[in-house]
């Protein structure tokens, strides 16, 4: 009885052994066959414009983007321009991703008949996981040419002088779900400027936010910092703006108010005329519609 007891003992004790020795291989084979995973950060802001400036989003890769932007007059133009709303300016937009970190667009401004082209790579993606990075960098630069007739057409004048150029560095970090911040060094170049006193290159240094309300909902700000003694001809200011976001599906909403009158980065960042506290406030919106070109499964980086 005593021997068939512990012969027993000693089949149940190798099974045990066996039985958990093999659950250990099989956990082992299934980890290394598991690759680390890398979480990246999504929708950092809605749309590529935070307000009026570049935000790090691109459109997504195979998807283009019809951007409407529309400023009116200053609200202190007074009744007989009913506070602004005769008065009308208008840039129509295309935007397409070309992949996940390319992006390029292309538009045209009713101030001074303005045509631009730009391009926006992302260097870095935030992540966390086997990858972690605590922001996103991206890089964008543009061109743009004015086409209106010359002010003094007898003088001497050159295509080149029509030519503007501005390059931007994008950081930004998402903080949980419902805070994004982004800081804008920025650079404009101008080919002619209005005196000699006036700097060709001009600098600024700007940032801005958004606080998400609910899940289509959010509220966003700007502000961009014009360096002293590079626009002295004409007296320029720093450019604030404040919207609010409204996603609907397909579309993105934004409505805002500014003291710029400017819809591409030359002008607001160098080009803003205009003060809050003087009334020189703008009502503006902008309306995003994407259009799948190429299928996101099917498209390739």
């Amino acid at each position: 009885m005593k021997r068939k007891l512990l012969l027993l003992l000693a089949f149940t004790g190798i099974f045990s052994f066996t039985s958990v020795k093999a659950q250990d291989d099989l956990l082992s084979m299934i980890t290394k066959d598991e690759k680390p995973t890398i979480d990246y950060a999504t929708a950092t802001f809605k749309s590529t414009h935070i307000v009026i400036g570049q935000s790090i989003e691109t459109a997504p890769a195979g998807n283009l983007n019809f951007l409407i932007t529309h400023h009116f007059g200053a609200l202190n133009t007074g009744y007989d321009n009913l506070f602004g709303l005769k008065i009308a300016s208008i840039r129509l937009g295309l935007e397409y991703g070309i992949t996940r970190w390319l992006g390029v667009a292309a538009g045209i401004n009713t101030d001074r008949n303005t045509w631009d082209g730009s391009a926006k790579v992302k260097l870095l993606r935030q992540s966390k996981g086997a990858k972690r990075m605590p922001v996103t960098l991206d890089i964008y630069g543009n061109a743009a040419v004015f086409t209106n007739k010359w002010a003094d057409p007898a003088r001497t004048n050159y295509f080149t002088s029509r030519l503007t150029y501005a390059m931007q560095v994008l950081i930004a970090r998402k903080f949980g779900n419902s805070l994004s911040l982004q800081i804008t060094p920025s650079w404009v170049h101008k080919n002619l400027v209005p005196n000699s006193s006036d700097k060709n290159d001009i600098f600024t240094l700007g940032g801005g936010g958004r606080i998400k309300l609910s899940q289509r909902v959010s509220v966003n700000a700007e502000y961009h910092h014009l360096f002293k003694n590079q626009v002295v001809s004409t007296p320029s200011y720093d450019s604030f703006s404040l919207g609010v976001d409204i996603e609907t599906g397909g579309h993105v909403f934004q409505i805002f108010l500014t003291n710029s009158a400017g819809e591409y980065e030359q002008t607001y960042l160098t080009e803003t005329r205009g003060k809050w506290s003087n009334g020189d406030i703008f009502l503006g919106f902008n309306i995003t519609r994407m259009f799948t070109i190429v299928n996101h499964k099917m498209h390739k980086d």
